[in-house]
């Protein structure tokens, strides 16, 4: 099981952030954070799993569990791998309601990520988003 959500809490990762005074060294953190997100087992990574909208390619497969969701995600690049960790910190572990209740975009703005990101990568990161938020909203 992954520890994003569990051992790694987003506020883990805001407090981890704010300790960094350059954006290399955030960078660096982020890519380490990906290095944690485990594998996806392999038969996860098909056209059904991937996500629509990424530059890089990310799969995304869930659970639900004693009523709250836990998802497993996967890139094929490093900085992406972080920012799954980033957003599976925040939702991993969480009722269907409070993933939709979570404030990403404010979660997003305390770490200052999305000025810091290309615009597709941004677009990647809403749409890693908006499919969480779509399973969280039909579980």
């Amino acid at each position: 099981m992954s520890q994003f959500g569990t051992d790694i809490s987003a506020d883990d990762i805001v407090e981890t952030l704010s300790f960094f005074d350059s954006w290399e060294d955030r960078y660096k953190y982020i890519i380490d954070l990906g290095k944690e997100v485990p594998p996806l087992d392999p038969a996860y990574q098909t056209e059904a799993y991937l996500v629509r909208g990424c530059q890089s390619q990310v799969w995304l497969t869930y659970r639900e569990e004693g009523g709250k969701l836990w998802f497993d995600a996967d890139s094929d690049a490093f900085i992406v791998k972080g920012l799954l960790g980033v957003v599976l910190a925040a939702y991993n572990g969480k009722t269907p309601a409070e993933v939709l209740d979570f404030d990403i975009e404010g979660y997003f703005n305390e770490l200052n990520l999305l000025k810091h990101l290309s615009p597709t990568r941004g677009n990647g990161l809403r749409a890693m988003v908006a499919r969480i938020q779509d399973i969280a909203r039909a579980a």
